[in-house]
């Protein structure tokens, strides 16, 4: 079957090769348009010349070999609501609205639609589509690497959250800026089962602003078959409003502990009122109490930010 695909290709980034790629995977053939200098200047501000455009795209596709062929297209179609030879397209999530029309013409004409194959969008570091614009912007470069700091806000003025961001996040990305801001939920103040991920989820959103990413950490208590644990959630959305979540690990609080939380008590003020562990919610943590220091608050919370963190880190596998 031979398949189709086309674009202005202005810059050829790694959102483009994942488009050819799948097009020499599954096609016998393959057509590649590349927009006119006319039409590739409707609706953009900078366009690399036809002769550039060509010349990169065509060194790529040497490089893979397999039967291919370029072609200059002038208008969105670019022929395909006529053609018979070609059996299918390869489209992106913006491209795909053009390619039904494009069926709607060609069942139109008395044609039968193309098989429409989409490619998901290749993300950059900040969880947005790559982009020729944001390259020649300066922005990323061609594999979506950021050429600036990756922005954080976290959904809180407690420190240890935010180290705990800061130490997880300083692993994944080469420069990083995060900071804190406290911020509202409408989980109560000692969040109960599925309140403890919502309440996350409120932090993460609530945070974001301009940053890339907003992040939230809620921990609360889960009752279980042999007693009450504690389970830190993590929450982190990024500007298309994506979410991923996660969770450290869980551990069980004392009997006496677990009774006054259940009468309407907070962690923290259970803690103190039993143990006199006045800072027991904020740095301390009561695992750290409970371990003799053997684990820490920020240790927990660490665990969380890289659960919500692993679809991001290899977001092929979960899109």
């Amino acid at each position: 079957m031979k398949v189709g695909v086309g674009g202005t290709f202005n810059i050829l980034h790694r959102g483009h090769r994942a488009l050819l790629d799948k097009a020499l995977e599954i096609g016998s053939g393959v057509v590649v348009g590349i927009t006119s200098d006319r039409f590739a200047l409707e609706g953009r501000e900078r366009i690399l010349p036809l002769e550039e455009r060509m010349s990169e795209l065509e060194a790529y596709l040497r490089e893979k070999g397999g039967n291919w062929k370029i072609s200059v297209i002038d208008d969105v179609a670019g022929g395909t609501a006529e053609r018979t030879d070609i059996g299918a397209l390869v489209v992106s999530p913006e491209t795909r609205p053009r390619a039904e029309e494009i069926n709607r013409q060609r069942v139109a004409n008395g044609l039968a639609p193309l098989l429409l194959v989409q490619v998901p969008h290749v993300l950059a570091e900040d969880g947005t589509p790559i982009s020729s614009s944001r390259i020649l912007a300066g922005d990323m470069d061609l594999d979506g690497r950021m050429l600036r700091p990756i922005r954080v806000m976290v959904g809180s003025d407690n420190p240890v959250k935010l180290e705990a961001v800061r130490n997880v996040l300083s692993k994944l990305f080469r420069s990083l800026e995060v900071e804190c801001t406290p911020v509202a939920t409408s989980m109560p103040e000692q969040p109960f089962g599925e309140q403890t991920r919502q309440g996350a989820i409120e932090r993460a959103k609530a945070a974001l602003g301009e940053a890339d990413f907003g992040i939230g950490l809620e921990a609360g208590v889960f009752e279980t078959a042999d007693g009450l644990y504690d389970v830190q959630y993590c929450a982190v959305v990024d500007k298309l409003g994506n979410v991923t979540v996660g969770h450290g690990s869980g551990f069980k609080y004392p009997p006496e502990v677990a009774r006054k939380v259940r009468e309407g008590w907070t962690v923290g003020r259970s803690f103190a009122e039993l143990y006199g562990q006045e800072g027991a919610g904020r740095r301390e943590g009561a695992i750290g109490f409970l371990t003799k220091g053997l684990l820490d608050r920020t240790s927990l919370s660490e665990q969380a930010v890289m659960a919500a963190m692993v679809p991001r880190i290899r977001w092929e596998l979960y899109r």
